[in-house]
């Protein structure tokens, strides 16, 4: 297919992966993992999806300047200057903000799909006509355009949008009514129950003038100072200046917080792609084939007997054998082993993080592992 010169994609590759201790480190979270073995990490499979139709000059990454490295060693062919290098770790909308400014002065009439680098995606060509679909119908409105997945499951560890009216231009695309983030279980119920809620996938779409005003009202000092500094003369060194001496100044906002559900003129296209955030212990049990006993075994060598509903991870050079344990989370690597139930596990292991850093002065990274 020809690839469209206005088409656009940012990756979102600067989290620490904490949700997925301890084979997700700070100083190798997961994103640069190889989890399921498969031969390529997670940022390198977002990468290959997205260029099959998006021009390999249009796409960037952003990660903080700690992973850097890690993003070139691992994608050779993508453009230095299109690795954005942020000097703190910040959310998603000022991640958002660079690449917006970066990209309008590279193209005015561009349009932008924003993409996480911790998901799954199981129909790739239905992948790829959604947000072919999006982005044309970015480029026609002024908008935000999120990507939606009708839930399977009460999850709580989801963001959920709630449809409003349907949208005369577009199949399949209607206005937000609502956005509720990572709801409790028994809300996460009644949102799958009515029919009316969508899993937020994370994805967004819209075309770069749109974001730029929309950033420019949510950053106004620092995107001001931006323009000004450049007295109209774009240059990528002087905007990689600026960003080093000026990217702490923003605040510490998601896209979600301090775009969607502040902003009136947000739209959810309904998608069915296979889709799946890798991101959490929980969802990655949900999301994948099950074996005996409905056990999900990671590239490890395990003897189960009595035990069903885990999720087992172990070091490749390791046998493990479980016997008795029913929902648990088995992983290990390096230097910790964790065993704890898997059901709504991601603020336990935040709580075991920040336990085990001040209890044992064990650093969140790898370092001691060897």
């Amino acid at each position: 297919m020809v690839d469209n010169i206005n088409n656009f994609c940012l990756i979102l590759a600067g989290g620490k992966g904490r949700r997925l201790w301890p084979c997700s480190r700070e100083d190798c979270p997961k994103q640069f993992l190889d989890f399921f073995s498969t031969g390529r990490t997670l940022l390198q499979q977002a990468y290959d999806r997205m260029c099959k139709f998006i021009p390999k000059d249009n796409i960037y990454v952003s990660t903080n300047q700690i992973y850097a490295g890690m993003v070139a060693e691992q994608l050779p062919e993508l453009p230095r200057l299109n690795i954005l290098s942020e000097p703190i770790f910040r959310n998603t909308a000022p991640s958002l903000a660079w690449a917006t400014h970066r990209i309008l002065h590279m193209n005015p009439d561009a349009r932008v799909v924003v993409v996480p680098s911790d998901q799954a995606v199981f129909k790739e060509d239905e992948f790829m006509r959604n947000v072919l679909d999006g982005l044309d119908f970015a480029g026609g409105n002024d908008c935000m355009l999120t990507m939606g997945i009708r839930p399977t499951r009460p999850e709580p560890g989801y963001g959920y949008i709630q449809l409003g009216e349907k949208s005369d231009c577009c199949e399949g695309v209607y206005k937000v009514k609502s956005f509720t983030e990572k709801p409790d279980r028994e809300f996460a119920k009644m949102f799958m129950d009515s029919g009316e809620f969508y899993w937020n996938t994370g994805l967004f779409i819209a075309n770069v003038q749109y974001l730029r005003n929309t950033l420019k009202n949510i950053f106004p000092p620092v995107l001001r100072n931006l323009e000004e500094d450049e007295e109209k003369t774009f240059s990528v060194e002087a905007e990689l200046a600026f960003v080093k001496e000026n990217f702490p100044s923003y605040p510490n906002l998601s896209i979600e917080y301090g775009i969607l559900e502040k902003n009136d003129n947000v739209y959810v296209m309904k998608c069915d792609f296979g889709w799946a955030d890798l991101g959490m212990w929980h969802s990655i049990y949900e999301s994948m084939s099950k074996g005996m006993g409905d056990n999900v075994v990671i590239s490890s060598r395990v003897i189960t007997e009595d035990s069903r509903n885990n999720i087992i991870k172990l070091p490749d050079d390791h046998l493990g054998i479980i016997n008795g344990l029913d929902g648990y989370i088995v992983a290990e690597k390096g230097n910790v082993l964790l065993i704890c139930k898997k059901e709504d596990s991601s603020a336990l292991i935040r709580k075991y993080v920040n336990e085990v850093q001040v209890k044992y002065c064990l650093l969140y990274t790898s370092d001691a592992a060897d």
